[in-house]
């Protein structure tokens, strides 16, 4: 079979060997050249399917003139981006790749298969209909406090991938920085010793200042709870103290924005305590 040239995006496993999808096989198998994260780890699954192409290093240090040769070479072969494990461009620099195949007018497709951050997602227990993954947070403290806030207000799942040597470092700042929200602590997806540990992010960064695990991780945590309704007394105690330094409408308008309560049922509590006078 002859592959069509240009870029060929190819999910594999991120554990069981078997996970590896027909047209995966397929494609690793008439490709003309593979390029992959880690060419030793490729080269295991290559042997197992009986696949022999000749491969190249592509990854987080690849520059811009690797990039180009590669996409010229697409101009006339099939070429195939592999990761370690799992689907390439999730956590990974293969975006900047298609970035240029589609600029030169390289044809890209992709066969679609394992991706760790999805199956720990199914695994969680926790809400699905929207989820953000942010990958991996900073190492350093500063930096990772910064992007905690910034994915403080994000109402949906947050997905990330953690290495064991920081995990328990990682869970102090996701409580501390979100609050205690439930999570799901998911690794060795798909292998032997396939794990899904739930509970709070206090109880598991508890648990994990001192307990270390091993093999790759993804915490998977809930969207922030709905805000508690702001009882009548708490509006008229603000309103009162607005009111003091501003009209009736703004003081309605501030109260609302800070208690995110309509606008409309703050400004009628608001004409009630005027005409109460």
């Amino acid at each position: 079979m002859k592959l069509d040239p240009g870029l060929y995006i190819v999910a594999t496993p991120i554990g069981n060997l078997s996970d590896l999808t027909e047209r995966a096989r397929l494609v690793l198998g008439h490709a003309d050249l593979i390029a992959a994260e880690d060419k030793r780890v490729t080269a295991k699954l290559l042997r197992h399917i009986g696949a022999k192409a000749p491969m190249i290093a592509y990854h987080d240090h690849s520059d811009a003139a690797s990039r180009a040769r590669l996409v010229g070479e697409m101009a006339e072969k099939a070429v195939a981006l592999v990761s370690d494990a799992g689907t390439p461009l999730i956590s990974d620099p293969g975006y900047k790749l298609v970035r240029d195949a589609r600029s030169a007018g390289i044809t890209v497709t992709t066969a679609p298969g394992p991706c760790a951050a999805v199956a720990a997602l199914t695994l969680s227990g926790l809400p699905s209909d929207a989820f953000l993954f942010a990958g991996f947070l900073p190492a350093k403290a500063g930096a990772r406090r910064e992007k905690i806030a910034a994915l403080a207000a994000v109402d949906a799942t947050l997905i990330f991938y953690e290495s064991a040597s920081r995990l328990g470092a990682t869970l102090t700042a996701l409580r501390d920085g979100l609050g205690d929200r439930d999570a799901a602590l998911v690794r060795e997806i798909s292998k032997i010793y396939e794990e899904t540990i739930a509970g709070t992010l206090s109880a598991l960064a508890g648990r994990f200042a001192s307990e270390r695990l091993k093999g790759e991780i993804t915490l998977v945590v809930a969207p922030p709870s709905p805000p508690v309704p702001a009882s009548p007394e708490a509006i008229d105690t603000l309103l009162a103290e607005a009111m003091a330094t501003l009209s009736t409408a703004r003081a309605a308008a501030d109260v609302a924005r800070r208690l995110g309560v309509p606008r409309k049922v703050v400004y009628a509590r608001a004409i009630a305590l005027v005409d109460a006078r």
